[in-house]
């Protein structure tokens, strides 16, 4: 894995165990778990994620745009693997200087 997906992912998963509270603390977060059945993460869940991910990235990264492209399964089995390369990804289209 890239040195920025192991930066990302170790954002992404500080951002986990916040939204999470109690339960994200033991959870190991690997690119291969899953928000709902690895995580049990809800909607209010991944609003909250969101958030995080908008105030930690900007602009750069639009997890609403992300979500949108996949359907109601593909949501439910998303794993954290596919948004750090969204994140990673949607980085390296920033311009320099952005």
């Amino acid at each position: 894995m890239p040195s920025d997906q192991t930066a990302i992912l170790a954002d992404v998963s500080s951002m986990l165990r916040t939204v999470l509270g109690d339960f994200g603390d033991d959870a190991e977060v690997t690119m291969d778990t899953t928000f709902r059945d690895d995580l049990g993460m809800e909607s209010i869940d991944v609003v909250s994620l969101a958030g995080r991910l908008q105030a930690r990235y900007g602009n750069a990264v639009n997890f609403a745009l992300f979500a949108s492209g996949l359907d109601v399964e593909s949501v439910g089995e998303l794993r954290v693997g596919q948004l750090v390369d969204y994140i990673a990804d949607s980085l390296e289209k920033v311009p320099a200087g952005s």
